[in-house]
């Protein structure tokens, strides 16, 4: 970046540029031939750079992210007051840019938990687990007897306990998808590979019944795998204390665990982002791409997922799919939200959030477009359901609503080891039992949340770091995070909130 240019313009066929910094009304913009500002126009939002007509589109990074409302004349703010959503036509191309990336020369490595099965741990938790939110309290007053004093204190390779908890489990048609899709998620976690032993614990009178749960994700019960039922224990107070006793009895064999050298082909990564501005698709979410390419070359595995924030930008997916079978899944998920928002008479452009305009994002195309540059460039490898298990090895999609902690609960669920989070107008998410990693986009609100973002990708920017460098600071991190450094969020005990699984189905 040149320290001295006050605008960018991101691909030469672009209409507008973006602010680097506030621009006042008045303020000559030299590098664009003398172009002066009409208005005010804040940091990270668009100006115009020629004169643009009614209906006409609105292009940045040579993609359409809207259209004019009204004329725009060239200097003048772009945003909700003049751009709006439209409808035109996405050349899919299926494969036609997909690219299989070179394996690296240098293995890289990372010192993970390797379970008796060949999973890989990057964390070695015990989790206890609810079958419905009318469990979730014991769940918690079971981790809550573990974070007192010095209960954990003679198990040092054991990383906690960890309640996983949610709002749904019952009122819900026995055996339909709602039911189907809970149980593939809390399954995921039951199985997940950071936990070293389960405890998971029911009402006894809910929907999710614990048999079926069970049955349905192939769990068998065993010396770390613990089912408790309420009603049948005895009540809150029974069950807690037979759930104390079940972790007890599983803390010496995980305490045994040790950290070993092992291959990044292991990192399973989940890509978020939250709390976005108009420089994350400039700086964290390219840069994390560059990051997502080294980690494709050492054969890992990365996660993409938010299905509408990809819309507007499927076509960039694609154009990378593996397969056509690969690419029509991703029309295939476009079509079904499509329907989706119709049927509940909403719009997928609900989305940018507030947060997000007031950051300079103005439709779902502009935000969906800088969201998949977290995806780098290789070849997309698979198209997965949400909570599904991820078996395909490289670049993979798995549907998921826009809103974070949903998406991300999802991902961790699939076998997710590692959150990579990217954030402009400052997330402050964790996970468990998958460490997340938070990257912001701008330096500016890196100063002022220092303490829950672990990389400021904002210097890419102001000019200090190239994407490439940044991209290889942040793969370097993942392998440190994943070694049981710990991130920002888990220093500050972020991650046994967050736990929040799609619910689909009628309640009733």
């Amino acid at each position: 970046m040149r320290q001295d240019s006050l605008a960018l313009r991101l691909h030469p066929s672009d209409n507008v540029a973006i602010a680097r910094h506030a621009l006042a009304s008045g303020t000559l913009l030299a590098e664009f031939d003398g172009l002066r500002v009409l208005a005010d126009v804040p940091a990270a939002h668009k100006l115009a750079l020629v004169p643009v007509a009614a209906g006409e589109p609105v292009k940045r990074y040579g993609q359409i992210i809207g259209f004019a409302t009204q004329a725009v004349s060239p200097g003048e703010h772009v945003h909700t007051h003049n751009l709006a959503m439209g409808a035109f036509a996405r050349d899919h191309a299926f494969g036609e840019d997909a690219r299989v990336l070179v394996p690296a020369a240098e293995p890289a490595t990372f010192q993970g938990f390797v379970r008796a099965d060949g999973r890989v741990a990057t964390r070695n938790y015990i989790g206890i687990v609810s079958t419905v939110n009318c469990s979730a309290t014991v769940t918690k007053l079971v981790v809550e007897h573990f974070a007192k004093g010095d209960a954990l204190e003679d198990y040092p390779h054991v990383d906690g306990v960890v309640p996983i908890t949610h709002s749904f489990g019952c009122c819900i048609e026995h055996n339909g998808s709602g039911v189907q899709q809970l149980r593939r998620t809390l399954g995921g976690f039951v199985k997940h590979a950071n936990f070293a032993g389960v405890v998971v614990i029911g009402l006894g009178c809910e929907a999710n019944q614990m048999g079926a749960l069970f049955m349905a994700e192939g769990i068998e019960a065993g010396k770390l795998i613990a089912p408790l039922v309420i009603q049948e224990q005895g009540g809150t107070r029974k069950t807690v204390e037979a759930a104390i006793a079940a972790v007890e009895a599983m803390l010496p064999v995980a305490n045994q665990c040790r950290r070993e050298a092992v291959s990044a082909a292991h990192l399973t990564v989940a890509l978020q982002c939250g709390g976005s501005d108009g420089y994350s698709g400039i700086t964290a979410n390219p840069a994390l791409g560059v990051a997502v390419d080294l980690l494709v070359a050492q054969g890992g595995t990365a996660i993409l997922s938010e299905t509408p924030e990809i819309y507007g930008a499927e076509h960039l997916l694609t154009r990378r799919a593996a397969s056509r079978e690969v690419g029509q899944g991703i029309v295939d998920l476009i079509g079904w939200w499509e329907g989706y928002a119709e049927r509940e008479k909403g719009s997928i452009d609900n989305n940018p959030t507030p947060g997000n305009k007031a950051g300079g994002l103005t439709t779902i195309l502009e935000k969906s477009l800088g969201a998949v540059a977290k995806s780098g460039s290789t070849a997309l490898m698979g198209v997965y359901r949400y909570a599904e298990p991820i078996t395909a090895r490289g670049l993979v999609f798995m549907d998921a609503p826009g809103y974070d902690p949903m998406g991300a609960t999802g991902q961790i669920a699939s076998g997710a080891n590692l959150v990579a989070f990217t954030t402009g107008r400052g997330s402050c998410f964790g996970a468990k039992p998958a460490p997340s990693i938070k990257l912001a986009t701008n330096t500016k609100m890196f100063l002022r949340m220092q303490e829950d973002m672990d990389i400021n990708c904002g210097d890419v920017m102001d000019g200090g770091a190239t994407l490439e460098s940044k991209g290889r600071e942040i793969f370097d991190l993942m392998l440190r995070i994943a070694s049981g450094e710990k991130s920002r969020s888990e220093a500050l005990g972020v991650g046994n909130e967050e736990t929040v699984p799609w619910m689909i189905g009628a309640q009733m």
